[in-house]
């Protein structure tokens, strides 16, 4: 039977490789002990160099053979390891491989020492000129270096399943499973294939006994499926469909993989999950974390995918510009986050050599991804490349031949592109705040027969800070609110994906000059940004109650807050001012009405308190009141005309003054010199309010951090908590002008990843917690100079 080990520990580093690491003499003094994920330099947050990661580094382990292993199959992998691999096994090249985002197996059984210690050394070079995608020109996010993700080591019998890919055949209402089971020559006549599918209650058999044939190696099972539930993002059933292969009697190998039966059409005007339609709100997301890069545990990866799911609701997510983690992944299985995955590169296309690396990239995406339900199309162009019908030709045979049941696309930045995969996927860039959200359709492609997506759009066309002044992080939120309602309102378009879900390093080129793009919804931490109020307004469970302002005057030109956004899910919002309803908005007052709950304007900031106060009519009351309510809007050198007219007749039939104007906008809108006006916020669900929030001065602050998990297992490798950090007002308002330092220091077997002094931005800020090998009580403490302090606890286990 296969024997699965992981190999994340007991690691040795060096920045510079030396030939004689591969020698078992070699003095291990001169080396660090590391832990995988790796990264070969943490980084500062922002301001550092990429060179400070590019370096032809080296990695050392030993691995005792056990005598047992000899004659078998020992395959060493590598999940992930930037940019170009060399592994040695007892100074014995064994494999190279030049792709920092796909794995790579080798068998290394013929290098080993049974019964005896090994060495396994890796020459592993993370410098940016090697002629590999992504490199050969300037490129849009830090690549990083290191074995960042894990190691395996798997023994098995030279009699053993290679592949099984897993497929929906049949239709909706009576599917089958299709298997295309790839043996060893080594399984012989007289073998037996069985194959069972799991749930967590019980094991059902699919298929009967079935004789292995020798004329050749691929095996193909298809078999009706009893009452199974259908994989979507809605219900994602998953199941694991076990496979297994007996020689005689024996069980000498056996294959399981979890794995939803689902049916995706992508068709002209519509894209279908088991026959019903949906629309695509997704975002991008990269990888990479602050500090660490790309070298993060799997517990961060699926972290990733449940703030997309949860958090900010979208259905759907694109691993822009490579495929990324398993774990990542296996989350959006299980969580039913569609995805759209590509092959690693960004704009530059190479000599011959470097294309013909892009396409056994390909070719290995779609061979270690294709048993993933939620991939639902594969990117087989390089990321904004210009046209080049050869090669491109080349790839999308490879994805075609290996993956008959997905489609292809190819993200370009150039309209009426040369197309050749299935679907028109483009990076739709036209909205700068005025322009209409996106193009239609038939100004994108020529062939409207096909399925059109847009894989980007807003990103670098406002990038957006969580401490930048508030008008500016209003129209970053209105700016993706645009967006996403003009392509629900294009019946032609599948749907979209922002740019992008956080923030990220980047190189020189690109970003603010501190090598940071701000192009998220969220900060690098996973802090949310207003725009991430926008998806999940559209797509979370969890009731959503955002205002755009703080209500402060001062921070507006002219102290003019202009347009107010409300940002709810609710089935209303019912605005307060001192305690006084105002009014109670509705999804139907939005004037975004392609988007369920589309951002609100606040058009009253009145109500009926003038008439009540003044003891006027109701008429002079209402004139008096939309007067007001324009100007708080508008400013004054913006009001319409009908704002003079209105002010007009005021004068001539109702007896005020021009001098009056000041004074009751002061007493009925503005806040100077009185009291401090407190507005509330309900959201009202069902007839019951489900959230609540005040706008209010602020006067006492308190700091908040939450952590994802407390409960910290290790048991392939290391485990690490991630803590997202808040400075606080009395009403639970972030307060986005907090800038000062947060001090970190931890108790018990765990150490914080990056400095231990960070500073909020926009109130905001994070850091995260690795285990270190141990069991135990720990904890993170976070205090300030101010007197805050928070204490976080955790239980850390280690199998």
């Amino acid at each position: 039977m296969r024997e699965l080990l992981h190999l994340n520990d007991g690691w040795l580093f060096t920045e510079s490789f030396d030939a004689a690491l591969k020698q078992p003499d070699y003095p291990e003094d001169r080396l660090t002990p590391v832990r995988l994920p790796h990264t070969v330099k943490e980084t500062p947050f922002n301001y550092f160099d990429a060179s400070a990661y590019q370096m032809l580094s080296g990695y050392r382990r030993h691995l005792y053979a056990e005598p047992s292993w000899e004659g078998k199959c020992v395959l060493l992998t590598f999940h992930g390891a930037a940019h170009r691999a060399v592994v040695y096994v007892n100074s014995r090249k064994v494999a190279t491989h030049e792709c920092g985002y796909t794995a790579f197996t080798v068998d290394i059984g013929e290098a080993l020492h049974y019964g005896d210690d090994n060495i396994i050394s890796v020459e592993l070079d993370s410098r940016e000129n090697l002629n590999i995608p992504p490199f050969g020109y300037v490129v849009d996010y830090m690549t990083y270096g290191g074995i960042y993700r894990e190691v395996t080591l798997e023994i098995c019998e030279k009699a053993r399943i290679e592949d099984v890919f897993l497929q929906t055949a049949g239709d909706v209402k009576t599917p089958r499973l299709r298997s295309l089971i790839t043996l060893s020559p080594e399984a012989a006549e007289g073998c037996i294939l069985r194959q069972y599918l799991c749930t967590e209650n019980d094991r059902t058999e699919l298929r009967l006994d079935t004789d292995v044939r020798k004329e050749g190696r691929l095996t193909t099972l298809e078999v009706p499926l009893p009452k199974v539930r259908l994989w979507s993002p809605e219900e994602p059933a998953l199941y694991t469909v076990v496979t297994e292969l007996y020689c005689g009697d024996e069980l000498v190998d056996c294959s399981e993989i979890l794995y939803g039966f689902r049916f995706i059409e992508m068709l002209e005007t519509e894209m279908r999950v088991n026959g019903k339609p949906i629309k695509i709100r997704g975002l991008n997301r990269h990888q990479s974390y602050p500090y660490v890069g790309y070298a993060m545990p799997a517990s961060m990866q699926r972290l990733d995918a449940r703030i997309l799911k949860k958090e900010l609701g979208v259905n759907a997510v694109r691993t822009s510009h490579y495929p990324q983690s398993h774990a990542f992944l296996e989350e959006c299985d299980r969580l039913g986050l569609l995805v759209f995955t590509e092959i690693p590169g960004w704009q530059h296309i190479g000599d011959a050599d470097w294309k013909d690396r892009a396409v056994e990239n390909t070719e290995e995406m779609i061979l270690q991804y294709r048993n993933h339900p939620s991939i639902f199309l594969w990117g087989v162009r390089i990321n904004e490349s210009k046209d080049d019908d050869e090669f491109y030709r080349r790839t999308n045979e490879v994805a075609h031949r290996l993956d008959p049941t997905r489609p292809t696309g190819g993200v370009r930045a150039h309209k009426k592109s040369s197309l050749l995969e299935d679907v028109y996927t483009y990076n739709d860039f036209v909205h700068d705040g005025k322009a209409p959200g996106c193009e239609p359709k038939r100004k994108v492609t020529s062939d409207r027969t096909k399925p059109y997506l847009i894989s980007e759009y807003n990103g670098h066309m406002y990038p957006c800070k969580n401490f930048d002044w508030e008008e500016h992080r209003r129209e970053h939120a209105i700016r993706h609110a645009n967006v996403l309602n003009a392509v629900s309102e294009q019946t032609d378009i599948l749907g979209s994906f922002g740019w992008c879900m956080f923030d990220y390093n980047t190189h020189k080129d690109f970003g603010s000059g501190d090598r940071i793009c701000y192009h998220g919804v969220m900060d690098m931490f996973r802090n949310p940004k207003l725009a991430a109020c926008i998806y999940a307004c559209e797509g979370s469970e969890e009731p959503v109650l955002e205002i755009s302002s703080t209500m402060d005057i001062g921070e507006h030109p002219g102290c003019n807050r202009g347009e107010t956004w409300i940002f709810s899910n609710a089935d209303s919002v019912r605005m307060y001012k001192n305690d006084r309803l105002l009014k109670e908005y509705h999804p139907g007052d939005s004037p975004y009405t392609f988007l369920k709950h589309g951002p609100i304007l606040i058009d009253d900031f009145v109500g009926d308190i003038i008439r009540e106060t003044e003891g006027w009519s109701k008429e002079k009351a209402d004139m008096v009141k939309y007067i007001l309510n324009q100007t708080a809007l508008k400013g004054v050198g913006n009001l319409p005309g009908k704002v003079f007219r209105t002010a007009a007749k005021l004068m001539l039939f109702h007896g005020l003054k021009p001098s009056d104007a000041v004074p009751l906008f002061q007493k009925y809108v503005g806040d100077w010199g009185g009291t401090a006006t407190v507005y509330r916020f309900e959201a009202v669900k069902d007839g019951q309010v489900v959230k609540t929030l005040t706008k209010a001065p602020a006067t006492r602050l308190r700091l908040e951090a939450r952590e994802d998990h407390s409960i910290l297992k290790e048991d392939d490798t290391y485990d690490v908590a991630a803590v997202r950090i808040r400075m606080k007002d009395e009403y639970d308002n972030t307060v986005v002008y907090y800038q000062e330092p947060v001090f970190l220091e931890t108790e018990g077997p765990i150490r914080i990843i990056g400095p231990s002094v960070i500073s909020l931005k926009g109130g905001m800020g994070g850091t995260y917690v690795k285990t270190t090998g141990e069991s135990g009580d720990a904890a993170l403490i976070l205090r300030t100079e101010s007197g805050s302090k928070v204490r976080i606890r955790f239980d850390v286990r280690v199998s």
